[in-house]
């Protein structure tokens, strides 16, 4: 392999896969590189295997479900938003639909019609690309690169797009390589966490209703004593923890590392005095059962036990449970503690919080504030969302920005 000149994208994900059929659109000689022997294996499991492509919400909405680098990421999103992607997309054979809460997926709800429509695009713009061909040093000379391969291969090209994702589901490729490309060639690297991922809670007690979902519920997140997040909707019980979407969501605002806590709120259309009439109305109805048997109107039966434990009633009488302590069990159904012992692991968010300093980055085209003719796109910057699709857009969009920008520069130049 002796490629000289023309465009080198490093990452066959969906941000590499814009990026370089967006240079070759511009007449640029584009090589992708790919290190697992398929392209578009995170894509591929997106949505749980649906690909949950974008969100159709209006464009103020959109930018307010990206969490960190909303200002930055305004202009790639106005050159190339959700309306301008699933256009893209169907254009290319592939009908798509909108879901609840806005959510974009493809008719048939299979991710593979997606990504193989993507790569046939890729063919057809002329994009050659060399999969098992992991990038494992990167340098800069001032005029051209040299991007050695894990291979042996040595190439240089005179314009380089990273975008080799986060850290995320390594074994899809995303195994925080680029962050290393990308420091060695002088850019900062914030610190990475763990983000839309299942929390595992100090209390065990999540066990017993591991695989019970809840829907309407209210979820608070805390995190140094501040409430950084509320939301109702889905979550789950897993055997270490909790997971699901309001989870997911609350998960992109917490550390590990500092204080923080959850409160479920499992009747949140009703008021606290409202719901200690609801209490009072069956425990009439059962009032001399032992408490812990009246609450099966108000509560799951896998959330009957640990409520219970909470509560300290033990094997006391409906009739003999005093205001107090039918206060008490308001206050638990309205404010449900967790304590977070672990956001993660790493390895199974669904994207990666962190990565290149956007500071060092060009927000309209992508490139590098540092080396000339080197862009990124992708989860590879320090550059992330809600769930809900919107991560994927950050993907395309960065990489239609940087892709179009990259092939432009070279329109007047002798490649």
């Amino acid at each position: 392999m002796n490629f000289k000149g023309g465009v080198a994208v490093i990452g066959g994900g969906p941000a590499g896969i814009m990026a370089a059929i967006q240079a070759a659109e511009q007449g640029a000689e584009v090589t992708l590189y790919e290190g697992t022997p398929r392209l578009l294996n995170k894509l591929r499991i997106s949505g749980k295997g649906r690909c949950n492509l974008t969100n159709a919400c209006d464009r103020e909405e959109f930018l307010s479900n990206v969490l960190r680098g909303q200002r930055f990421f305004r202009s790639a999103f106005t050159r190339f938003d959700n309306e301008a992607l699933m256009n893209f997309v169907e254009g290319l054979g592939v009908p798509l639909k909108v879901e609840r809460g806005g959510r974009v997926f493809p008719v048939s709800d299979r991710a593979g019609d997606v990504a193989q429509a993507l790569v046939d695009a890729l063919g057809h713009a002329g994009v050659r690309a060399v999969l098992r061909s992991k990038a494992k040093k990167l340098y800069w000379n001032g005029e051209s690169f040299t991007l050695e391969l894990d291979s042996g291969h040595v190439v240089h090209p005179v314009r380089v797009v990273l975008a080799c994702g986060g850290e995320s589901y390594p074994g899809t490729g995303s195994d925080g390589s680029g962050y290393t490309l990308a420091r060695a060639l002088g850019h900062g690297i914030t610190q990475r966490y763990p983000s839309l991922a299942p929390v595992d809670t100090v209390e065990t007690w999540p066990r017993e209703a591991a695989g019970l979902s809840l829907r309407n519920v209210g979820l608070s997140a805390y995190a140094g004593g501040k409430r950084v997040f509320y939301e109702q909707g889905e979550m789950l019980f897993t055997h270490t923890g909790v997971s699901g979407p309001l989870v997911l969501s609350a998960s992109c605002h917490l550390k590990s590392e500092m204080d923080c806590h959850l409160m479920i709120d499992l009747k949140p259309a009703l008021t606290p005095e409202q719901l200690d009439a609801r209490i009072l109305r069956d425990f009439e109805k059962y009032s001399s059962r032992a408490a812990k048997n009246a609450l099966g109107d108000l509560l799951p039966r896998s959330l009957i036990e640990p409520v219970v434990t909470l509560w300290g009633i033990g094997d006391q009488v409906v009739n003999q449970v005093t205001k107090p302590q039918r206060r008490e069990l308001c206050r638990l159904l309205k404010e449900l503690p967790l304590t977070v012992k672990s956001i993660g692991p790493r390895e199974a968010a669904i994207v990666t919080r962190g990565g290149v300093e956007l500071r060092q980055v060009n927000p309209k085209t992508m490139e590098s504030k540092l080396v000339p003719g080197l862009y990124f796109a992708g989860e590879i910057l320090d550059l992330d969302g809600y769930t809900g699709g919107f991560n994927l857009q950050i993907a395309f969009s960065t990489g239609f920005a940087a892709g179009t920008a990259c092939g432009l520069s070279l329109q007047s130049k002798e490649v």
